[in-house]
C-alpha cells in the first residue's frame, strides 16, 4: 500500500535543461564525435543525456543546418545494440517516443504487452492526447485502430478506454465513491463480462482523486485491498493492466520504481523496459522513482542497472539515472 499524500511531496526528474546552453557548440561537438575514425561515445553520452529534450531538439535542427544530415540517422548509422536504443530514444520528443514504443510494441516480432500497460495506464488525458497525434503523423495509422485489431478481449477493451483518453480530471464525489467500490467489489465476486466492463469503465474513466476515495471504500466494503482483490479474481494480461492503473493512481513513481526491480531481476535484464522507462521519465519523476526503489528493495537502483548493464550502455544509462545524485 502506498502512502497517499502526493501533494506535499516534490516530485522531480533527473535531467535538467543544461545552464549555458550553446547548440551550435553540441551538434559541433557532436560531429566532430561521430565522423571521427572511432565514434567518440563518451563525448555522446556527455552531451546527450545532460541535455534536456528541449534542448536536443535545438541540437539536432543546429546539427541539420550544419552538416545537412540527420542526427537520428547518424546516430542509428553508428552506433549498435542497446547504446544505440538508448542514443536514438533520447532524440524523439516524449509523445514521439512514446508513438514509437506502442508501436513497436502492437506490431513487433513479439507482441509487448507490459509496454503497452507502462505506457496507456499512467499516461494523463493530455499526454494520450499528444501520443494519439504523434502516432498517426509517425506511422500513418490511429492507435486505436491498432489496439482494436492487434490485441482482444478485455484487455483490448480495457486499452481502447485508456486510449480514449477521457478521464475525468481533478473531480471527486464522495456519495458515488461508495457505489463505485460496491460496483468493483461486486465485479470481483461475479466475473462476468458485463461485470468485466464496468470494472475497466471506473479505472478508466474517474478520476484519480475520485479513484482514491473509491479505493478507500471498497477496503471497508470488502476488508480487502483492491489489488489483492483484482489479483486474487482476473488474471492474464486484463489483470495486470487493471493492477497497473490502480498503482498509478496510487503512486506513479512508485509503479515505475516496481516496474523497473522485476525488469533488471526477473528477466536477467529486460533492457527494452529499462530504457523506456528511463527515457519516458528522466524529465518527469525519474528522481522520485529512484527514491521509491531504495526505500522499497534496499539497493539503489544506480547500483542495479551499474551491475547488470555494462559498457558505454551502463554509463548511459547511469548518466539518465543519476542526475546530480548526492547518493548512488
Amino acid at each position: 500500500i502506498f502512502c497517499c499524500d502526493q501533494s506535499s511531496r516534490h516530485i522531480l526528474g533527473t535531467i535538467f535543461p543544461a545552464p549555458n546552453f550553446n547548440p551550435i557548440m553540441d551538434a559541433q561537438l557532436l560531429g566532430g564525435a561521430l565522423q571521427g575514425i572511432s565514434c567518440e561515445k563518451d563525448v555522446l553520452i556527455d552531451i546527450l543525456t545532460q541535455r534536456c529534450n528541449s534542448q536536443r531538439l535545438m541540437i539536432a535542427e543546429a546539427y541539420r543546418d550544419m552538416y545537412g544530415r540527420d542526427l537520428i540517422t547518424d546516430l542509428k548509422e553508428n552506433l549498435s545494440h542497446h547504446f544505440k536504443e538508448v542514443m536514438v530514444g533520447l532524440m524523439y520528443p516524449p509523445a514521439s517516443y512514446d508513438a514509437h514504443e506502442l508501436w513497436h510494441a502492437l506490431k513487433g516480432v513479439d507482441m509487448e504487452e507490459k509496454c503497452l500497460i507502462d505506457i496507456l495506464a499512467s499516461r494523463s488525458n493530455m499526454e494520450i492526447f499528444q501520443i494519439k497525434e504523434a502516432y498517426l503523423m509517425q506511422y500513418n495509422n490511429a492507435l486505436q485502430q491498432d489496439i482494436d485489431s492487434e490485441t482482444s478481449g478485455h484487455f483490448r477493451d480495457t486499452l481502447m478506454n485508456l486510449a480514449q483518453g477521457t478521464r475525468m480530471e481533478g473531480y471527486a464525489d464522495p456519495s458515488t465513491a461508495a457505489q463505485d467500490a460496491m460496483i468493483l467489489w461486486e465485479a470481483c465476486q461475479q466475473k462476468t463480462g458485463e461485470h468485466k466492463n464496468m470494472l475497466q469503465m471506473i479505472l478508466c474513466n474517474r478520476s484519480y482523486q475520485q479513484l482514491w476515495m473509491v479505493f478507500q471504500e471498497f477496503q471497508n466494503i470488502s476488508g480487502q485491498d483492491i489489488v489483492d482483490a483484482i489479483n486474487e479474481c482476473y488474471d492474464g494480461y486484463f489483470q495486470e493492466l487493471l493492477v497497473a492503473i490502480v498503482l498509478c493512481v496510487r503512486d506513479k513513481p512508485s509503479y515505475f520504481a516496481y516496474r523497473l526491480y522485476h525488469a533488471i531481476h526477473d528477466f536477467g535484464f529486460h533492457n527494452k523496459t529499462v530504457i523506456r522507462i528511463l527515457i519516458a521519465r528522466s524529465e518527469i519523476d525519474l528522481m522520485t522513482i529512484r527514491q521509491r526503489y531504495k526505500e522499497r528493495y534496499g539497493k539503489s537502483l544506480f547500483h542495479d542497472i551499474k551491475h547488470f548493464a555494462s559498457g558505454h550502455y551502463g554509463s548511459a544509462l547511469l548518466a539518465i539515472c543519476a542526475g546530480d545524485a548526492e547518493e548512488y
